[in-house]
């Protein structure tokens, strides 16, 4: 049996650093997928910054699951030297907060462009990612999301594959079905072999983002047949994208009136988890 730890997107209850630890303190969840920090993202957070944020995490005592970084959520033909100056940035903070693994994407196709005419270009880009995070001693780990070139399961698994086990997966079920794409047996069965860890995030084929359990994302299937195949304990880090993130849907190109809506940010958030447990 593999263990699941639940970690959280706390920035979704709060911007502001020491409330996000105070909740997670009250939840019970014992870490955090670190990505916005009193307003700052991340990647931009300064080195006395992130010392202030080790302090907090201590003081709460919550650990880094890993950092939820935006890196490869530019367009391939923007900057990608200045993109690397930003990882070396994000690697060093993901040292210094302890986390193993982070999160990253696979670039916007410049436009008039697919993701077939630019694979290559995409793989060569990854690949010094990739070559920059061995010197640093992280992981970075892949999420599928719309309009990257991997949104697909089938180009998620090509980039995977390309890089043999040293690219890992960070796999979003609630984006498979925002993007059109059946999680479960199907993505989940063809990226099974890569899965570092997951978020949790539940969706409508129609295209709204709903709580844990009340979509079409099969969180307790994947989830139940992990916990029973999965070859090692793993995270899984609720991002409910509630409250926070409703512009998302527009993103994807879809336009549907949710039937949950909440008055704020911690009231969805407080939700999400009451709904992440009662699965587990």
């Amino acid at each position: 049996m593999a263990k699941l730890t639940l970690s959280a997107f706390a920035d979704e209850y709060s911007s502001d650093f020491t409330t996000q630890l105070k909740a997670l303190n009250d939840f019970n969840i014992g870490y955090i997928e670190v990505r916005g920090v009193d307003g700052k993202n991340v990647s931009t957070l300064t080195k006395q910054e992130v010392l202030l944020a080790k302090t907090k995490l201590n003081d709460y005592g919550v650990k880094a699951s890993s950092i939820g970084s935006p890196l490869g959520k530019i367009k391939l033909n923007e900057d990608l030297n200045a993109h690397i100056e930003t990882a070396k940035r994000v690697f060093e903070t993901a040292n210094e907060l302890g986390a193993k693994n982070i999160r990253m994407f696979s670039f916007y196709m410049p436009d008039g462009k697919t993701a077939d005419d630019c694979e290559t270009e995409v793989i060569d880009a990854v690949g010094k990612m990739l070559n920059v995070a061995k010197d640093f001693g992280v992981t970075l780990c892949h999420e599928n999301e719309a309009k990257i070139y991997g949104e697909s399961p089938a180009k998620c698994k090509k980039l995977l594959d390309t890089f043999k086990g040293e690219l890992k997966c960070v796999f979003d079920m609630g984006n498979f079905v925002l993007d059109g794409f059946k999680p479960y047996p199907d993505a989940y069965k063809l990226l099974f072999d890569y899965i570092e860890y997951f978020h949790i995030k539940d969706s409508l084929y129609a295209g709204a983002i709903v709580p844990p359990g009340k979509g079409e994302s099969q969180i307790k299937n994947i989830l139940d047949d992990y916990k029973l195949n999965g070859k090692k304990d793993t995270f899984i880090t609720l991002e409910p994208h509630l409250q926070t993130f409703d512009g998302l849907n527009a993103l994807v190109g879809k336009s549907f009136d949710n039937p949950y809506k909440y008055e704020s940010a911690e009231v969805a958030f407080t939700d999400a988890v009451s709904k992440i447990k009662e699965l587990l």
